[in-house]
């Protein structure tokens, strides 16, 4: 299972070269047309879904038996108890779960679906669409179904079609480490939702021995790119991109603000070091740090390596009450479906996504696994996703966190070079930021990546 946290580390961004997304008035007809509603077929008495509808009693490939592939890169035991499932339902049918290292994932997926033995089902990671899109097959799910079902769906429509969709949401909140907490005298009634307040109680979180440092009152070692960098911006109204959806646009006065205060964190409220470790979840879960900043899927990994320690997760704070936006949004992905697979392999691809679509149990196990919030509406508020801090957190304004759309890796990745060019390089804010921009800008020129940030119910309120 260690293979799980591994891609996580490296992964839970976004990035699409190549599409841009959004479903017109035309794009949705023309899902409609090719794909029927459910509620213009007959199902039988065992069926389950409510608009995306599965009918186990269906045979597939005629009842014959027939075996496909399924390549994961990681989180075997969930992917697994899914075609489990559906082969219990189907014994017919084997699929074979193949993990691949996710070093050589994306290399080695878009040759092998150029090919005839390709996997029919792959997972897929947004931030590397432009890799696998050209081979993947739509669903055969009537849009309207979907987006009677799931949030979200627009933001996947391409030409028409939808080639995959987000399962769960995550986005960045504030782990905390609860022994820690008591410790200082703090209680729930001190959970900060100012920055103000925030910086206060990661003071009273930290201990100093002389100039030794011996508790991190706040560890954002590892964090500053996907936290910071990457989604206060939009509390102030400041997006990632301009206003034409394609011009990256970094070095505004909303980032600028946001990383200055990170710096300040360190610089002059001493409330940890960037040499304090170089992972703020590990010092957390080693007791060494009292907070840090992270996505959703940080607790399962807190879960996993530091079992002992028992957490809790808040909301971002804000400068403000009501800010434009909490922060970044992004989404773990169903699965592919390979275009150049056999006509009958392609089928029982078709109907295991089918399948895992409509079983709400599917669902929220999944979104359970991984600590996203569903995006799945009938299960949104069920006891099992409420119970699990980051989707609790999420849960609150779910509708105020901005999904910038599937951007390309290299935002990330020069993110990162940010960072290390202001906390360990000593390069100043603005000029980290305009080579970050400039950067960025350079990676995605001809890649026809346009953002959906317009797409956000407050996109008026941004500041261009």
């Amino acid at each position: 299972m260690k293979k799980f946290f591994v891609i996580l580390l490296v992964a839970l961004l976004i990035a699409l070269p190549i599409f841009a997304s959004g479903a017109t008035e035309e794009t949705t007809k023309t899902m409609t047309e090719e794909f029927p509603s459910s509620a213009e077929q007959t199902w039988g008495a065992n069926t389950i879904g409510e608009n995306v509808k599965y009918d186990p009693d269906l045979e597939i490939n005629n009842g014959d038996p027939i075996s496909i592939d399924y390549w994961v890169w990681t989180a075997d035991d969930l992917f697994q108890s899914i075609v489990d499932a559906y082969s219990a339902i189907h014994p017919n049918v084997t699929v074979n779960v193949i993990n691949n290292p996710f070093g050589d994932y994306w290399t080695k997926l878009p040759l092998m679906l150029k090919g005839d033995n390709g996997p029919a089902l792959f997972n897929v990671h947004n931030s590397y669409q432009q890799n696998f899109i050209n081979y993947a097959a739509p669903y055969a799910i009537n849009l309207n179904d979907l987006k009677a079902d799931y949030d979200g769906i627009d933001n996947h429509v391409i030409d028409g079609k939808v080639f995959y969709i987000d399962y769960g949401w995550m986005t960045s909140s504030v782990f905390y480490n609860k022994a820690l907490w008591k410790a200082a005298g703090l209680t729930a009634a001190d959970i900060p939702t100012t920055w103000d307040e925030f910086r206060e109680v990661a003071k009273k979180l930290t201990i100093w021995n002389g100039d030794k440092l011996v508790q991190a009152g706040l560890n954002t070692n590892g964090t500053i790119a996907t936290d910071v960098i990457m989604g206060l911006g939009y509390q102030k109204g400041y997006p990632l991109f301009d206003k034409d959806q394609t011009t990256f646009n970094v070095n505004n006065a909303g980032i600028k603000e946001a990383l200055q205060m990170a710096k300040d964190w360190y610089d002059v409220d001493k409330v940890g070091s960037k040499d304090f470790g170089e992972n703020g979840f590990d010092s957390l879960g080693q007791g060494l740090s009292a907070m840090t900043l992270g996505w959703g899927w940080r607790g399962r990994y807190i879960e996993y390596f530091f079992p002992d320690i028992e957490y809790g997760v808040f909301q971002t704070p804000t400068w403000s009450g009501n800010p434009v936006g909490y922060n970044r949004l992004n989404g773990e992905c169903t699965f592919g479906i390979n275009k150049n697979a056999s006509p009958e392999a392609q089928a029982v691809a078709q109907d295991i996504v089918r399948f895992y679509l409509a079983s709400d149990e599917q669902q929220e196990y999944s979104s359970a696994y991984m600590n996203t919030y569903p995006t799945k509406k009938s299960i949104q508020n069920s006891d099992k996703i409420l119970s699990i801090p980051a989707c609790k957190v999420l849960a609150q304004n779910a509708n105020k966190y901005v999904y910038p759309g599937a951007m390309p890796a290299c935002v990330e990745d020069n993110a990162n070079i940010c960072a290390q060019n202001v906390f360990y390089n000593g390069m100043s804010i603005d000029e980290a930021l305009q080579l970050e921009e400039g950067q960025t800008n350079q990676d995605l020129d001809g890649t026809g990546f346009i953002a959906v940030e317009n797409e956000y119910a407050n996109a008026d309120k941004f500041i261009y």
